[in-house]
């Protein structure tokens, strides 16, 4: 029997991360995979491939500097819809999460008659403008999907709840975990590491799109005047590449001898840093998977989460973007210890680094019947 091709799409860093080492068990069982960037995040996806040692065979190369959502859409549609026609049509296509790469990858593929197999399926924030587009995208994808690979039972049940079939979703964890646990494996040195030293690390991160520039400023601030003078806190701020978040972390951090801002950093280091970390501060979806597996205390600056797992597991506290707030909770953290230490308690909540192997089995015994994915 001729074995099935899987087309999977990558887009942004995000993506890169949790689909390496699903595409690493696949090819290591002989899985034919075709693995295609649409240049959504370029630059910072191809660091995390070559680490991982993952080749593309093709890149869309769609973004453009100041690019809307409806343009990067308009380019996705052109360039993708591409791959599912003629010879290059594969048997299955592949897509994670909730990126706009996701979407169109999906949407595609739906038009095409070609199978969806959904890689973090079922979170839900409940409120379509956070995260923005992301909350609709995911929705979409589901929509659209043939197979949905669930990080949690409470995905599952989200699923089951609007009508998705049970036999085709699969609880298996998040990949997320599978790459932390790689990166992790080896410690590595690093004059960013060594700048830090003894101190008490709070790492953050602040990207999201639905955060005005005016309202991501006065949380930044606030988040300086909490650290600032306090010699025995260090704080590392990898700032995201988009211009308009560059120039307000600039503009909120200027001068404070205890602040770090650094370009992107690369995988295996951020891992490291995450790992040592003291607080993290963030508005991303992955990071606060990779935290609840680490144990490290952490504050969501978003009003709402799509990953209520880890709130419950006490390890992620939503504090939401106003600066008031965000800094009552981080001053707690910092001046009474015991406090920090009652969130600081690893969680398999998102998986226990071993998704994609349980994704792949899944694959490969739909492989072996021949046809039909079925319960």
């Amino acid at each position: 029997m001729q074995p099935k091709e899987y087309l999977i799409w990558i887009g942004t860093r995000p993506e890169a991360i949790k689909l390496c080492p699903l595409i690493l068990e696949m090819q290591a069982r002989g899985m034919k995979t075709r693995v295609m960037l649409s240049g959504q995040h370029r630059d910072m996806v191809r660091p995390v491939l070559d680490f991982f040692g993952v080749k593309a065979q093709g890149d869309l190369c769609v973004m453009r500097q100041g690019q809307s959502v409806q343009a990067l859409t308009e380019r996705l549609l052109r360039g993708m819809a591409e791959e599912y026609a003629g010879e290059k049509r594969p048997d299955v296509a592949v897509v994670h999460g909730d990126t706009t790469t996701a979407f169109i990858g999906a949407l595609c593929a739906f038009y095409a008659g070609v199978p969806v197999v959904h890689i973090e399926a079922g979170l839900r924030s409940d409120d379509s403008h956070s995260p923005f587009p992301e909350e609709f995208n995911r929705r979409a994808v589901d929509a659209m999907s043939d197979v949905y690979f669930a990080p949690t039972e409470r995905a599952r049940e989200r699923l089951l709840k609007e009508g998705d079939p049970e036999g085709r979703i699969f609880v298996v964890g998040n990949t997320a975990t599978d790459a932390l646990r790689l990166c992790l494996e080896t410690p590595i040195a690093h004059p960013l590491i060594d700048a830090v030293g003894e101190r008490r690390l709070v790492l953050l991160t602040s990207h999201r799109r639905e955060t005005e520039p005016s309202e991501r400023l006065a949380m930044l601030r606030g988040i300086r005047d909490t650290i600032e003078g306090r010699k025995g806190v260090c704080l590392v701020f990898p700032v995201h590449p988009s211009p308009s978040v560059r120039e307000v972390a600039r503009a909120a951090f200027e001068g404070c001898e205890n602040a770090i801002l650094t370009d992107p950093l690369p995988l295996p280091l951020m891992q490291q840093l995450l790992s040592r970390a003291y607080l993290l501060l963030t508005d991303s979806g992955g990071m606060q998977e990779e935290a609840a597996y680490l144990g490290i205390p952490t504050l969501v600056l978003r009003e709402v989460t799509e990953r209520p797992e880890g709130v419950t597991s006490g390890v992620l506290r939503t504090v939401g973007k106003g600066p008031f707030e965000v800094c009552r909770v981080l001053k707690e953290l910092l001046d009474h210890p015991e406090k920090r230490d009652e969130m600081a308690r690893s969680s398999f909540v998102f998986g226990d680094g071993y998704a994609a192997r349980r994704i792949a089995d899944v694959l490969a015994l739909w492989e072996a019947r021949g046809s039909g994915w079925g319960a």
